[in-house]
């Protein structure tokens, strides 16, 4: 199976033998992968009933429950890793399940689509809502909730009391850019975090 290129990334930030807990895990491609190649044990979180099928057609063990309510149910530092991949962005209650990750496990993994992108910010000043490649549906079918800049979510991470251990600021392709760059928060399409509670 071949995994998306940000997901790739993510997987090669979990320790092999992790105890892994992915929400939003659409599919489960994150965790079929990290099953079969690093020997890690996890669960997968999603909501939509296809694609927890799905993930169950790749043996992956999911449970059907909504992150913005029902994150209590998991017991404190249960996992080594929580994944947040592609997901902040759709939640109703980002600052109070970024909140739950901090209390499950040690180690967390969030990757975000940069809203400040300087193609995006173009976009508004001519009237337009942000579309690319990290951003892909239009203003009136998008799942996304709410939009982050890199600079508010780093914020949002300071406030929450969460180290920021590696940024990864992506491409619009995809690609890892210099990891120092001053205007990571214009140029980068996306971006994955390593964070420690």
């Amino acid at each position: 199976m071949t995994l998306r290129p940000d997901l790739e990334l993510v997987a090669s930030l979990i320790p092999p033998g992790s105890r892994v807990l992915d929400l939003g895990c659409g599919s489960g491609a994150l965790l079929s992968e990290l099953m079969h190649s690093a020997n890690c044990r996890g669960t997968g979180v999603e909501i939509d009933p296809d694609s927890v099928v799905e993930a169950i057609r790749l043996g992956v063990p999911v449970i059907e429950l909504d992150i913005d309510a029902e994150l209590d149910d998991f017991a404190d530092h249960s996992y080594d890793v929580v994944v947040l991949s592609r997901t902040v962005q759709t939640l109703h209650r980002p600052y109070e399940v970024l909140q739950h990750m901090g209390r499950i496990a040690e180690r967390l993994i969030v990757s975000v689509p940069n809203f400040g992108y300087w193609r995006h910010r173009l976009r508004l000043l001519r009237g337009r809502m942000p579309m690319s490649r990290e951003l892909p549906h239009a203003w009136y079918d998008t799942p996304n909730l709410r939009h982050t800049t890199l600079v508010e979510l780093e914020e949002l991470f300071v406030q929450l009391g969460l180290t920021i251990e590696q940024r990864i600021v992506l491409s619009p392709g995809g690609v890892p850019l210099k990891s120092g760059d001053r205007l990571a928060h214009v140029v980068a399409g996306a971006a994955v975090y390593g964070l420690r509670a």
